[in-house]
């Protein structure tokens, strides 16, 4: 994996954790030469994500649509910045940027991003791991939520495995290194062959 997209709060978050995990993600990132695509800005999270990357003289690319340079939020000192359009141009950018996706806790739009790609990833756009670093448990409703799907039949159990979940920086990317993809999704039943 050359590439990680990484979603996540342009907000600190309630505690010091979300930001001090975030850092330890950075750094294991850059470690593992690994470099950071995310949305670009200097503040909440990603700042957070950006600079650990970079102090430990990683590689960091930001996508940011235009509207939001315009206000001043981009991080300035990143190795590479693409400024696009849209929102949908920024996801797009990045998902073709990126070998794999991971969701830090966030707001809506984290989720929003997460969700695209992760059906993306059930409709055999892409074959590229998919995954939520669970910071102190605050992916566990949606973790929930996602067992929910699965027993009442509207995710298929192998979908759901395809969110792979760790709270522990190497524990994921341990993860992302062995993910084998599940087969295409299809609409035809056994019944109906």
């Amino acid at each position: 994996m050359k590439r990680l997209a990484v979603f996540c709060g342009s907000s600190n978050g309630s505690s010091d954790v979300y930001i001090e995990s975030a850092k330890k993600f950075g750094k294991e990132l850059a470690k593992r030469n690994i470099a950071l695509v995310y949305g670009g800005a200097s503040v909440g999270l990603m700042g957070a994500v950006a600079d650990s990357v970079l102090d430990e003289g990683g590689y960091v690319i930001g996508v940011m649509p235009s509207f939001l340079d315009d206000r001043e939020i981009a991080h300035k000192d990143l190795t590479e910045l693409i400024i696009v359009d849209s929102m949908h141009e920024r996801k797009a950018k990045m998902a073709d940027l990126a070998d794999g996706f991971i969701a830090l806790p966030g707001g809506p739009g984290t989720l929003e991003e997460f969700f695209e790609i992760f059906t993306w990833a059930q409709l055999g756009l892409h074959n590229k791991p998919c995954g939520l670093l669970n910071i102190n448990h605050y992916y566990d409703p949606l973790i929930t939520l996602f067992n929910h799907m699965s027993d009442e039949q509207f995710l298929h159990e192998k979908y759901r495995s395809m969110a792979i979940v760790d709270s522990d920086p190497k524990g994921i990317l341990d993860k992302f290194n062995t993910y084998e993809p599940p087969t295409v999704k299809t609409y035809i039943t056994e019944k109906q062959i």
